[in-house]
């Protein structure tokens, strides 16, 4: 029985100290271990239930985000039609203001060219009659400078206006 007792002695004396670590680990540090355990599963799982959360607020910001960029691109679509109309309308506007104009130079050259024709025509006309007053009255002194000549001339010029 001796031989039993050697290995039933150090099996005895482990033991008695494994039950002596338990309970000071129970006593003293088990519920300091179970509470930092909690402590930090409560941690993390509201860091886990914040991630959700942030990241519901994300899709949520996602989409808020893309509709006002679909409103803004709308938006700028919408302006970019208004100034190209209103471009397009200045544009024609003074086109037709600009044709008016021209139209109304036109208009007043050609008066101013048929008043300046008028009056040449007029002035020619009477450098014309000047001219031919003064070589009729050049040939007819010519003609006339004695009296006999004048009586022939006069008697002539009787005979046309009687015929005719």
């Amino acid at each position: 029985m001796d031989l039993l007792l050697p290995g039933f002695g150090l099996f005895f004396w482990t033991a008695i100290a494994f039950l002596t670590v338990m309970f000071l680990l129970k006593k003293f540090a088990w519920k300091p271990i179970l509470e930092a355990l909690n402590e930090r599963e409560k941690n993390i799982a509201d860091s886990i239930a914040s991630a959700e959360k942030v990241k519901a607020e994300m899709a949520t910001m996602k989409s808020e985000h893309e509709v006002l960029l679909n409103q803004a691109r709308e938006e700028r679509t919408l302006m970019m039609k208004e100034a190209k109309d209103t471009k397009d309308r200045i544009i024609n506007e003074a086109k037709d203001i600009a044709k008016e104009e021209a139209n109304k130079i036109i208009v007043e050259a050609r008066q101013q060219i048929e008043n300046q024709k008028n009056a040449a025509i007029t002035d020619v006309k009477n450098q014309i009659g000047i001219l031919v007053i003064e070589v009729a009255e050049k040939v007819l002194r010519k003609e006339l400078q004695n009296k006999a000549e004048q009586e022939n001339y006069i008697k002539k010029l009787a005979e046309d206006i009687r015929l005719n």
